[in-house]
């Protein structure tokens, strides 16, 4: 049985913004798990979780109640709650439709694209190149997320923008076991699908973005497990 005591000083969100409780610890918990702070498979204490949060437990219960309803956590009688194990086919059909959803994204951008959108894209990348030479996984997935949403937004497709909010949490937690895998050559893929879309090029970004999703894809399927 794995305790919280083991989560990362630090990694532990402040519950500040505005809402009902149980929406606040609903997130609070949602961001441990999306960034492993709790690993698949660990053990929810409610009590050991409310005493990290500053909450009282029902709040805790609520949200977790809500975390299993949408698949991140397992409630299992006379056990408790567990953070959710992804399967092989599970953490391969999101991937497949990450793949379609960010090929057409590019596509869109590219066909749109002016120079000030470029610049947000280089400087994107140009961050993301620092926080892997930095080896600083948890950046290097947080602007892997900004660079492929700002990409998305540059679509101008709402529809297709929604689709992929649903998704994108879930793609980060599946990213961020091979983030460091892919480490440079991510960005390097990166760098060739801003220059696609900076050329117009609909054909080639989408040729680009299709290649660099399949193979963190590819690269999740065959992680260290």
């Amino acid at each position: 049985m794995l305790s919280m005591t083991g989560l990362p000083q630090g990694a532990v969100p402040k519950l500040e913004r505005p809402g009902p409780l149980r929406d606040r610890v609903y997130e609070a918990l949602l961001e441990l798990i999306t960034t492993r702070a709790l690993q698949p498979g660990q053990h929810l204490v409610e009590s050991e979780l409310a005493g990290h949060l500053g909450v009282s437990r029902q709040p805790v219960r609520e949200a977790l109640q809500r975390l299993s309803t949408e698949g991140w956590v397992d409630l299992r009688p006379a056990q408790g709650a567990f953070v959710h194990e992804p399967t092989e086919e599970e953490a391969d059909q999101l991937l497949t439709v990450r793949t379609l959803l960010e090929a057409e994204a590019a596509r869109l951008a590219a066909a749109d694209a002016g120079k000030a959108a470029i610049g947000v894209l280089e400087e994107m990348c140009a961050e993301g190149e620092r926080a892997v030479a930095d080896d600083d996984v948890d950046r290097a997935v947080a602007m892997n997320a900004r660079l492929h949403a700002k990409i998305m937004e540059l679509a101008g497709n709402a529809v297709l923008a929604e689709l992929a909010a649903q998704v994108d949490r879930r793609v980060r937690w599946y990213y961020t076991p091979v983030a460091r895998q892919r480490g440079q050559q991510s960005w390097i893929e990166h760098r060739e699908l801003i220059a696609a879309i900076a050329d117009r090029d609909e054909q080639r970004a989408t040729a680009v973005m299709r290649a660099h999703t399949e193979h963190t894809r590819k690269m999740y399927h065959g992680r260290d497990k």
